[in-house]
């Protein structure tokens, strides 16, 4: 028999088996009852969306490889979101109280996910598991709050399945909209990483608590009230303490990764920059760490950058662009030859230039290179840089001084793309330094690197630091093979358009500790060794690099 009391060409909705959708006592109209209950929704999934954004980028800032992280994090949590919508049909005749529940758990979750994966990388050097943990558990939560605020809405005022699900979907999208926008450009250049998410289970909290213990208190024992309003208390006061201590848990774990001697920790809008060591003394006790991964160490850098930067500026160099290397220690060496006229660097992040500028031991490091006036810098992505009009400058001499290919953000930067620009560039008879990654460590990405520069139509001269590359001078004071410490493995491709560069160094070369033409000659010849022929090269469509 067909419900005559339903709206004209809408059928009831049909009330799952062992459920009976009794109306709810409301304090308000059920108008307005429905409207909230749409916006907890739309605040519900707003939270939701931004603990999922925080996994993502704390995972790729901890662990590397953006990419693996990102598909770890969503196909784990989307799995997840199915168990708990399954989990949740056993709550259904206490969705009330099993909602409040559930956003109780995710506020906890959520708020302290960020520092409890910081704390695993601190103290354990591992944060893959409680990233899969947390992505897991805080799925099965999301989950399972549709079906239950399905229960709830329908309770309100009856409507067709159809509608009501538009209605919360509705909700739930422009909440996640919402939600996305939030993470990147308020929660996280504003409060970091730690605060942001302990605010946002916060806001959970507070909204889904306050829903069920105000709008649906009539659908509670004075038991379950009692019981809802201290755990929604414990977890708020425990998120509340955990914000007053979070500078202090900061340093606390700082101190865990990189050692007592943190004197600078900035999160800029692109990476989070540490710097270690004595702020007197040599510059060559000093650490940058960038997203936990050291980047310079004071004690050897001149050996990379020496033998990045002098085999290129054999030939002609009066103009000279330096890709990255914001720390300024590449520009130091382009610029020790007196007939350099001009140099660029192009570095994504200011801070790490403002860094090097400032920083006492970090621009004596670098010789204060950027007080030379020869020097500019220009703040943006290298790729979007060569494909603009200032580019059209042709430079003698291209220094890519960029991180890994490994790590995922850098990968279009060693695309054949990005080469083939590079290339164009170029001077007739210029050269392009690239640092190309480990060699005896990564031989695969190190020869793809050198087979990308070749369908680039680049010539190329390979050679590296590391293995057993004894012709490398040893440093003053740390001899190759009699230091406990093993050579760093840094692997280099040297390459121009029109025929291979050859490896050596110019005899009126400032004085060099690291690098000498003997020495370049034997590194070519131990790399060419190690070659991986029939490599395809990198594009964009597709990336090589893992």
């Amino acid at each position: 028999m067909i419900d005559r009391s339903a709206p004209r060409g809408v059928l009831p909705a049909a009330e799952p088996r062992g459920v009976q959708t009794v109306p709810a006592a409301l304090p308000v109209q059920p108008r307005t009852g429905r409207l909230l209950v749409l916006a907890t929704v739309f605040v519900c999934a707003a939270c939701g969306l931004v603990y999922e954004l925080e996994l993502l980028a704390l995972g790729s800032y901890l662990i590397g490889d953006s990419v693996t992280q990102a598909s770890v994090v969503l196909s784990v949590m989307v799995f997840a979101m199915g168990v708990g919508s399954l989990l949740a049909k056993r709550l259904r005749t206490r969705p009330a109280f099993g909602f409040a529940v559930i956003e109780a758990g995710l506020a906890l979750l959520g708020g302290f996910s960020a520092m409890a994966l910081y704390a695993s990388f601190a103290w354990l050097g591992e944060s893959r598991p409680a990233l899969v943990a947390f992505s897991f558990a805080i799925g099965v939560l999301i989950g399972a709050e549709i079906p239950l605020l399905m229960v709830l809405i329908q309770r309100i005022r009856r409507q067709d399945a159809g509608g009501a699900v538009a209605d919360l979907f509705a909700a739930d999208y422009v909440g996640a909209l919402v939600g996305g926008l939030a993470f990147p450009f308020l929660l996280l250049p504003v409060l970091g990483q730690l605060t942001g998410a302990m605010l946002t289970g916060t806001v959970n909290a507070v909204v889904g608590g306050g829903l069920v213990l105000w709008l649906f208190r009539r659908d509670l024992s004075r038991r379950c009230r009692w019981l809802l309003l201290a755990v929604n208390a414990a977890v708020l006061a425990g998120l509340a303490c955990a914000t007053l201590l979070a500078d202090d848990f900061e340093r606390v774990a700082r101190t865990a990764v990189y050692g007592g001697e943190v004197r600078v920790a900035v999160q800029t809008g692109v990476q989070e920059l540490v710097l270690t060591g004595p702020s007197t003394g040599s510059p060559r006790s000093l650490d940058l760490y960038l997203d936990g991964r050291l980047r310079v160490s004071g004690y050897d850098e001149y050996r990379y950058h020496e033998a990045l930067v002098h085999p290129a500026m054999t030939g002609p160099h009066a103009r000279v662009l330096v890709l990255g290397g914001g720390d300024g220690l590449a520009a130091r060496e382009v610029l020790r030859y007196p007939d350099v006229a001009a140099v660029t660097v192009v570095d994504l992040d200011p801070g790490v230039v403002r860094l090097a500028r400032t920083d006492p031991m970090l621009s004596a490091l670098n010789g204060r290179a950027y007080e030379d006036p020869r020097l500019a810098v220009v703040s943006q992505d290298a790729f979007r840089w060569l494909r603009g009009p200032a580019a059209r400058d042709r430079f003698d001499v291209i220094v890519s001084d960029l991180p890994d290919p490994g790590i995922t953000p850098s990968t279009k930067l060693y695309s054949q793309e990005f080469y083939g620009l590079a290339a164009r560039a170029l001077t007739p008879g210029g050269r392009i330094a690239v640092h190309a990654g480990p060699l005896t460590t990564r031989p695969r990405t190190y020869w793809t690197v050198e087979s990308t520069l070749r369908a680039a139509g680049l010539r190329t001269t390979p050679y590296s630091t590391g293995g057993r590359l004894s012709g490398f001078a040893a440093g003053p004071d740390r001899a190759l093979g009699t230091s406990d410490a093993p050579p760093q493995d840094w692997g280099f491709v040297l390459a121009a358009r029109d025929r291979a560069p050859e490896l050596r160094v110019d005899r009126d070369t400032p004085a060099l500790r690291a690098v000498s033409t003997r020495g370049l000659r034997e590194a070519a010849r131990d790399a060419a060794r190690t070659r991986l022929s029939g490599l395809p090269p990198s594009t964009l469509p597709h990336p090589r690099y893992s």
